[in-house]
C-alpha cells in the first residue's frame, strides 16, 4: 500500500494529477508499487517487457543502450523527481532498441503499471499530453548523445562528461574510473586513459586512484 509521501510525490511530479477524476486517480495508485533497488541492480533491460513509468523517489539511475559489439553508451540519468517512460516502451510505437536502466546507487521508485497507465492515457488527454511531452524530452537527450558521438571530437566530449559529473557531485573532485567513463561516452578504456592523461598534462585535472578533479574549468569549457 502507498504511503502518503507516495501519494505526495505522485500530486508533485505528474503534472496532470489534479486534472484526472477520483476513478482514474484510483486507478493509478492501484497500479504503483514502491521498489528500491540496490546500487548496481538491473531496473529495466528488454523492450518486450514493458516495465511501467518510473518515478525516482530518491537515488539515481543511469538510462542506457548496449551495442551489438557489447558497448555502453549513457543515454541520460535520472534523479529524484524525474520520471522514466522509455521502461514503458509499450507505450510508444515503433521503438526498435533496448534501452536498459540501473541504479547507480541505492535508489527508490514508484513504478506505475503500464495498464493502468494505459486505462486512464486512452480517455485523459491530460495524461496523453504529459507522455507526449516526456517522450519528445527524451528523445531528443537520445538525438543529443547520438550527435555528440557522430560529430563531436572525443576530447570535447570528455570534457563535457567531466564537467556533467563535477555538476552532479557538487564539487570540483569526484569518483570515476577510466572504465566507468569508456561506458557512458561508448568508447574504449583506452581511449579515456590517453585523453585522460593529455588532459592531466594540459594542467586541466589532476588524476588519483579512482577519482578525478578539475583544475582548470575554464581550460575544459573552452574545450566544449
Amino acid at each position: 500500500m502507498l504511503e502518503q509521501s507516495d501519494l505526495q510525490s505522485l500530486e508533485e511530479n505528474l503534472p496532470f494529477w489534479k486534472k484526472v477524476s477520483d476513478d482514474e486517480r484510483k486507478v493509478l495508485m492501484d497500479g504503483t508499487i514502491r521498489f528500491t533497488h540496490g546500487k548496481g541492480a538491473i531496473v529495466h533491460d528488454d523492450r518486450n517487457i514493458c516495465t511501467g513509468l518510473l518515478m525516482v523517489v530518491s537515488g539515481q539511475l543511469r538510462v542506457y543502450i548496449i551495442s551489438e559489439t557489447g558497448k555502453e553508451i549513457t543515454l541520460y540519468r535520472l534523479f529524484e523527481r524525474d520520471v522514466c517512460v522509455l521502461s514503458a516502451s509499450c507505450l510508444i510505437r515503433n521503438i526498435t532498441f533496448d534501452v536498459h536502466v540501473q541504479a547507480e546507487k541505492e535508489t527508490t521508485i514508484l513504478r506505475i503499471a503500464t495498464d493502468s497507465y494505459q486505462q486512464v492515457g486512452k480517455t485523459n488527454p491530460f495524461v496523453q499530453d504529459f507522455t507526449n511531452q516526456l517522450v519528445s524530452s527524451r528523445f531528443s537527450d537520445v538525438m543529443w548523445v547520438v550527435e555528440q558521438v557522430v560529430f563531436m571530437s572525443f576530447d570535447r566530449r570528455l570534457a563535457m562528461h567531466l564537467l556533467e559529473q563535477a555538476a552532479i557531485a557538487g564539487q570540483d573532485s569526484f569518483a570515476a574510473t577510466h572504465e566507468a567513463i569508456a561506458r557512458d561516452l561508448g568508447t574504449a578504456r583506452e581511449v579515456v586513459t590517453r585523453m585522460l592523461s593529455r588532459f592531466q598534462d594540459d594542467h586541466l585535472v589532476s588524476l588519483s586512484r579512482g577519482g578525478i578533479t578539475l583544475t582548470d574549468r575554464d581550460g575544459l569549457y573552452a574545450l566544449t
